[in-house]
């Protein structure tokens, strides 16, 4: 699909310092393409071309902004098909979920970032009275907030969506005002090419964006730690971001970080069971497994415990897994070969560690491809460290509880804060306890979102909120401006 990829720096397509690497199809485990091994000296010259450009870019009147990102949304909707190929080639999603849930979301996020670029920046506060002292002499003041562009921001992006991800990063950064230096996963870093490609098309002045890849951690760190970067929007393992947050607190570099989930849905008795079977089974369908926000640990009320497990059961065994390429597929392969080793790993420590395995567990007789049967754990308790850590892939576990007071403390009980789920015919039960829940969005009776509400994790799941208008702010800093009346 594609030859050598180059750089993109200063509004230059560069040739790599380190030469390419090779990027793999999870699904066939043949070359997709090949990508650009950048030097720690590019990343640092991608930085200094983003700092050179947001001067410029930063002052230009938000229409102008507003019709750069609308007309590289309509470049990429034009581009749809080949995008969606190349998407579902180098991260093994089926192909509804490479049009519908990657480039589909990408598209709508440049949209809704070209109508972000006009939301107003400014708020006026209430006049407030000041009686005379050592400031200064009685009077009235007027104060103004003014939402101003961070600067250069770096975005390193997840390989489990290839297209949403970066948008939801790039889109409103440049809407806000700020420059950018993206920095996408190794294994499918081709897309974000692509997207590179169409802001160019749409006219993005030179330096405003970047992209630099690499295979070696080098590459990340120098997008981290150049001086240049004034910012680090960040999405992957806590383990990552907590090296990143590290590098960034030396030098006060804003943050925003979304990180690990292990999301709890918290069944009770009265629950749809239907309703929470068919929302805890997406775990498995979406990428794989490879989403933070799945309802990957289920903790069940006893009185519905068996009949929610023997339900799970039956939903798995509708779940084809295989070539996401063919229909009917639900289930494609996970990202690489040792991120299938480590599932596998999980699903044999469960095991040991006293799970029963209900369904799954065994590896899928494929010749080719990356492939992870989806596992269903049953009996497990929240000690284990299948219930405890992000495994990332198509496994889920259950755990009972017998009341309201013990499931929540199970669901808190963990590490992770990203989003947590409540099923129970009682709307008020749902909600009083959504409200007790340590986690950055809950879904009561639903795994649906509003991508206008903000996401973004308590604990370890992260820092910070973004989607919709909250990105807007993300990729701002708050000025206040204060005058006599």
């Amino acid at each position: 699909m594609s030859a050598e990829q180059r750089l993109f720096i200063g509004g230059e397509w560069v040739e790599p310092d380190g030469g390419h690497y090779e990027v793999i199809n999870p699904a066939s485990e043949e070359t997709v393409g090949y990508a650009p091994e950048a030097s720690r000296d590019q990343v640092y010259a991608a930085a200094a071309a983003a700092q050179d450009a947001f001067g410029t870019w930063s002052r230009t009147r938000p229409e102008e902004r507003a019709a750069i990102l609308d007309r590289a949304a309509g470049i990429m909707q034009a581009n749809f098909v080949p995008y969606a190929e190349l998407a579902q080639a180098e991260s093994g999603a089926t192909a509804g979920t490479a049009r519908g849930m990657q480039v589909a979301v990408g598209v709508a996020r440049f949209k809704r970032y070209a109508r972000g670029a006009l939301e107003p920046v400014e708020a006026a506060l209430p006049p407030q009275i000041n009686e005379a002292g050592p400031m200064g002499k009685a009077g009235v003041f007027g104060a103004l907030t003014v939402r101003q562009p961070v600067g250069v921001v770096t975005c390193i992006t997840s390989y489990n969506n290839p297209w949403a991800n970066p948008a939801g990063k790039v889109a409103p950064a440049l809407a806000m005002g700020n420059t950018v230096v993206v920095k996408p996963a190794p294994q499918d870093p081709l897309s974000v090419f692509r997207m590179a490609e169409a802001l160019e098309e749409a006219g993005v002045p030179r330096g405003v964006v970047n992209v630099v890849t690499g295979s070696a951690p080098a590459v990340g760190e120098a997008a981290v730690d150049s001086p240049d970067v004034d910012m680090v929007s960040f999405t992957g393992s806590t383990g990552v971001g907590q090296r990143i947050g590290e590098v960034c607190g030396r030098s006060m570099k804003r943050q925003l970080m979304e990180l690990g989930g292990k999301g709890a849905a918290v069944v009770f008795d009265d629950a749809d069971l239907d309703s929470a079977v068919a929302g805890i089974g997406t775990t498995y369908a979406f990428y794989s497994g490879q989403i933070c926000t799945a309802p990957t640990r289920v903790i069940a009320q006893r009185g519905i415990y068996d009949q929610l497990v023997e339900k799970l059961k039956g939903y798995i065994g509708f779940m084809k897994v295989g070539d996401p390429g063919e229909k009917g597929t639900i289930v494609g392969p996970v990202i690489s070969a040792a991120h299938r080793d480590r599932v596998e790993s999980y699903v044999e420590l469960g095991k040991k560690e006293g799970a029963t395995v209900v369904a799954g567990g065994e590896r899928p007789d494929f010749e080719r491809g990356f492939y992870v049967a989806p596992t269903l754990l049953a009996d497990c308790t929240n000690d284990m460290r299948v219930v405890r850590e992000e495994i990332f892939g198509p496994v889920v576990v259950v755990v009972p509880f017998d009341d309201e007071e013990e499931g929540i403390a199970l669901a808190n009980d963990s590490d992770y804060g990203l989003l947590d789920y409540v099923w129970s015919g009682d709307v008020a039960k749902a909600f009083r306890v959504a409200r007790r829940l340590r986690a950055g969005g809950v879904g009561v009776n639903t795994i649906g979102r509003n991508m206008e509400a903000p996401f973004g994790g308590f604990k370890q799941s992260g820092v910070g909120r973004d989607v919709g208008s909250y990105a807007l702010h993300a990729y701002s800093e708050m000025q206040s401006i204060v005058w006599p009346g």
